[in-house]
């Protein structure tokens, strides 16, 4: 089978947007930002840790040699490590500039006690989403935890992959996957008592892998049932597609009541990833007509590592040297995000695609 996932890179890019809108609405004061959904779009997180698992598992679902194992590593590490990298180092020279400007301007929260040396050499080391002796809170690019979380899950799939052909155990693969699953929630009801999996510094990891291994499981189903289900009428899809939609947005609206049962948007988006995969409905065919949503999405990555630090370089400029009320916020969220995306557009063509990996050509 080989499928084009397109609108799933497409809702990628839309709900790492709203990570961006997230966490501009602290600084807003308008009803554009401060709403419910706006407040629990970190829940769209888990999405992407869900469709990560999906596509990882769709590119690689054999490896039987240790070789197979090096080269998935290392095109996962350079797909993710070099920006995140270069924006660890932006963030440094942010910390040390604000001591210089300080006497300037207002700065805001001039010696933040969460970037330390500790919490610079987990960023580093990107074991930023393991729980570590000192750390209290997200630190630097405060989204890169997440990034962290997937290269852990990236490690654990490599590993498990490794083991089901080894001990030839394919076709009970799922099995695998679904232990994983489970035995990262409990582990996180074991350590925190609670039916969350809303942590980023301390257990971001076990969450990043009940979400990765859940999407595993989602793309197996999704190859089990692609060509029966794909035979149902395009109304099927239609109302399915509307369903979900309509669902997403409810249950993140309702976020302040159902993140202490968080493991439910798991759920939620196995079965939008699955539903979305098939491409038949009509909201699909909405979305994929736009230019604008689909370079989004393709520089989704690029927006959702870069935004924090321009959200706090667009404040600096609009909110303590020009004076603007927060208030303002109701229309210059569309120039701060504008600014996000002519930066990803440029980080996504000079350093993720410079940085990635690349097979040599012979004679290389």
């Amino acid at each position: 089978m080989k499928h084009r996932f397109e609108i799933l890179d497409i809702f990628r890019g839309i709900f790492a947007s709203m990570v961006v809108f997230f966490h501009m609405s602290p600084f807003a004061d308008t009803i554009v930002l401060n709403n419910a959904f706006v407040h629990n779009s970190d829940l769209f997180v888990d999405f992407f840790f869900v469709l990560s698992g999906f596509v990882i598992t769709y590119t690689h679902q054999r490896m039987n040699a240790a070789s197979d194992m090096r080269l998935f590593y290392k095109k996962r590490f350079f797909r993710l490590y070099p920006l995140h990298f270069i924006m660890l180092l932006a963030f440094v020279a942010v910390e040390v500039g604000k001591q210089f400007l300080a006497s300037h301007i207002a700065v805001n929260q001039l010696d933040n006690p969460s970037n330390n040396v500790t919490t610079f050499f987990s960023n580093l080391l990107l074991l930023n989403s393991v729980k570590l002796p000192g750390v209290t809170d997200v630190s630097w690019n405060i989204p890169s935890w997440s990034i962290s979380a997937e290269m852990i899950a990236y490690l654990l799939f490599g590993l498990a992959i490794w083991f089901i052909h080894r001990a030839h155990i394919f076709r009970a693969r799922n099995y695998v996957y679904g232990a994983i699953v489970l035995a990262s929630l409990s582990l996180l009801y074991l350590l925190t008592g609670t039916f969350s999996i809303l942590y980023t510094f301390d257990y971001g990891f076990l969450r990043g892998w009940a979400g990765f291994f859940t999407g595993a499981l989602c793309f197996n189903v999704f190859t089990h049932t692609h060509t029966r289900t794909g035979l149902l009428p395009h109304r099927v899809f239609h109302a399915a597609e509307l369903l979900l939609v309509a669902a997403m947005i409810g249950m993140v609206c309702l976020g302040d009541w159902l993140k202490p049962y968080s493991f439910v948007y798991v759920l939620l988006f196995f079965s939008a990833i699955y539903v979305f995969a098939f491409e038949k409905g009509f909201v699909s065919a909405l979305l994929k007509r736009s230019g604008l949503l689909k370079r989004i999405g393709t520089y989704s990555y690029s927006i959702y590592m870069t935004h924090a630090l321009l959200i706090s370089l667009f404040n600096i400029v609009f909110i303590r040297i020009l004076k603007l009320p927060p208030s303002a916020y109701w229309y210059l969220f569309i120039l701060n995000y504008f600014v996000v995306y002519l930066v990803s557009r440029w980080t996504y063509r000079h350093i993720e695609l410079r940085f990635q990996w690349k097979k040599k050509k012979p004679g290389a």
